[in-house]
Parts: structure tokens; C-alpha cells; sequence
């Protein structure tokens, strides 16, 4: 069986500005702003929040299938995915259209100035969830083209298959019905704690009301480790306690923590997959997180399987 992931594949632009944006942004001058900012350092990423979890659960030894829409300038990052033994198989590739791309400028003081262009992942609904023949064991629902996100959610729910619903930076594109719909009969809703106060802004509904109509919900708080709530049992979420605390599992260094939320998540599709408590997969997210937090680029753990296994296993005092 599969784990299903729908989620973006883009491409990360990263650039330096070895100077303060406050020396060249003229306060009496922001509505008439024409700067160019030299940068001499540029690296290029491979990332996507759908990219990102099938990455990592390659690393847990699971079998993603990754249905996502991309642009005919994907070259290098298509051998990256099949290096890493990433299926293409149910990618789109839309000539018409650039692959979803990202430009971050950040200057000294970690300012940063971002443009976003969505490219093909606009289009990801027409890379439809009804086309994949793979069996399936649970699917993820990432940030990705609005309509995708509503027709991949509707989709897993109505196929008996259960959804991890996990909206992200894609949750402001959504009113508060349309949230709702997406939420409601999710066998797990994960957000970080910014993203819970906005669904909470949005919905007019507290933990308890929310927690009422998925499996499980669960908000992560980055260094301060993540809290699991019981939903519905119905929804068939094995879940030990009423409300359980993760603690976060500390990093051996802090590089970068672009991708530790996509890390995170890697670990509670794992444990659905295999019929694990979510609290196992909770608690094996902590673990990916710190492990991706020690490395730059949102896809850069290198730990293997076996190695993985052992660190849970230290840290918790089980087995895997």
C-alpha cells in the first residue's frame, strides 16, 4: 500500500544581499520604491511542501506517490526525484507553464523580500486523484492550487481513503465554509500555531468544536514541541489520550528550518500507513524535524532508515 502526497513542487531561489534593506528603502519614499538589490550569492533548491514529505518518507523506506502539476522547466530537479527514487509517474507536466518557483532576498539583518509565482501548481487539479491506480493507505492534503486542494480533500474522503488535511501557507485562499468542508471527516488536521489562531479566526470554532470533526487535530509549535488532540473515533485515528503534548526533540545544530513542518509530517503519514498510534507518528515528526533543522535546503536529510530507527528508539524508549 501507498501513501498518497498532493502537495506543490517548486523551486527555491535563494539570494543574499550583503548589505541592511533600511539603508536603501527610503521610508518617505516606499509608495514610489525602484531599488535593485546586487546579489552576489544565489543557490538554487529543490523544494514544494508535496516534494518535501515524499522526500522524507523516502527516507522512512515508505512508497509516496506524488501527484502534483508541474511546468516544462523542471531538467535538473526531475533527476533529482528519480535519484532519490521519487515516482514521476502521476506528475503533470504542463508545457505551457514554469514550474513553481519561489525568490527570496534576504539581507543582513534576516529581512527577507519574497515573490511567489505559482505557475503550474495553479493548474495541479488537472493532475486528477481519479487517474492514480496505485492502492492507497492514506493521503496527504499540502499546500497546493486552491480548486487541487478541494478536489484531492473531497476526493480521499469519498474513496473511504484517510486524509491528512494540512493547508499551511495555503490556508488564507480559504474562507471559513470552505475551510470547514475541507476539514470536516479528515482523519487528521495539522496546522502550526499561527495557522490554528487563523482556522479558528476563520471557522468561528474552538479546539473542541473543530477536534469534534476530524480524527485528530494537531498543532505544532516549533521549538516548543506539538500538542495531539482526539477527535472522532470513527474516523479510525488511534490515539491514546484526550490530549497528548510531543515534546520537540532538540537538534544538533540549527542550520536552516525550511521543510522541518514538511519533515514533520512525514512522520504521522508513516504511522498511518503501518497502523502506528498517531502519537508514534507525532513523536517520529519531532524526530524529522530536528534531523532536517541540522541541514540546509528543505530536502537534506541524510540519515538512512536504520539510523532513524535507532535515534527513535533512544529518544523514546521503543521501537519503531
Amino acid at each position: 500500500m501507498s501513501v498518497l502526497v498532493t502537495g506543490s513542487v517548486a523551486i527555491d531561489h535563494i539570494m543574499v544581499f550583503e548589505d541592511r534593506f533600511k539603508n536603501h528603502i527610503l521610508a518617505d519614499k516606499v509608495h514610489m520604491i525602484n531599488v535593485a538589490f546586487f546579489v552576489p550569492s544565489l543557490e538554487k533548491r529543490w523544494g514544494g511542501t508535496g516534494a518535501n514529505i515524499a522526500f522524507n518518507l523516502k527516507k522512512l523506506g515508505a512508497d509516496p506517490v506524488l501527484l502534483a502539476a508541474v511546468g516544462s522547466d523542471l531538467g535538473p530537479y526531475a533527476h533529482w526525484l528519480d535519484e532519490n527514487g521519487i515516482s514521476r509517474e502521476w506528475i503533470l507536466e504542463l508545457e505551457d507553464a514554469f514550474t513553481a518557483q519561489c525568490f527570496i532576498t534576504t539581507d543582513l539583518d534576516n529581512n527577507q523580500l519574497t515573490s511567489f509565482h505559482p505557475g503550474a501548481m495553479e493548474r495541479a487539479h488537472e493532475a486528477r486523484l481519479s487517474d492514480v491506480r496505485d492502492s492507497l493507505e492514506v493521503g496527504i492534503v499540502a499546500p497546493n492550487g486552491k480548486q487541487a486542494m478541494i478536489d484531492y480533500a473531497r476526493g480521499l474522503k469519498e474513496g473511504g481513503i484517510p486524509c491528512v488535511l494540512d493547508p499551511g501557507q495555503g490556508l488564507p485562499m480559504f474562507d471559513g465554509p470552505e475551510l470547514l468542508e475541507m476539514i470536516e471527516g479528515s482523519a487528521v488536521f495539522v496546522v502550526n500555531d499561527y495557522e490554528w489562531s487563523l482556522t479558528q479566526d476563520k471557522t468561528g470554532l474552538g479546539q473542541k468544536e473543530i477536534a469534534e470533526r476530524v480524527g485528530a487535530l494537531i498543532v505544532t509549535r516549533g521549538g516548543e514541541g506539538s500538542t495531539l488532540v482526539r477527535g472522532r473515533r470513527d474516523l479510525g485515528v488511534d490515539v491514546d489520550a484526550e490530549e497528548t503534548e510531543i515534546p520537540v526533540v532538540e537538534a544538533e545544530s540549527v542550520v536552516d528550518p525550511t521543510g522541518c513542518g514538511d519533515a514533520y509530517r512525514s512522520g504521522i503519514l508513516y504511522a498511518m500507513s503501518r497502523g502506528l498510534p498517531l502519537e508514534t507518528g507525532a513523536r517520529l515528526g519531532s524526530l524529522m524535524g530536528s534531523l532536517k533543522v541540522a541541514h540546509p535546503g528543505p530536502q537534506s536529510i541524510d540519515s538512512g532508515l536504520e539510523e532513524i530507527r535507532n535515534r527513535f528508539s533512544k529518544l523514546f524508549g521503543y521501537a519503531l
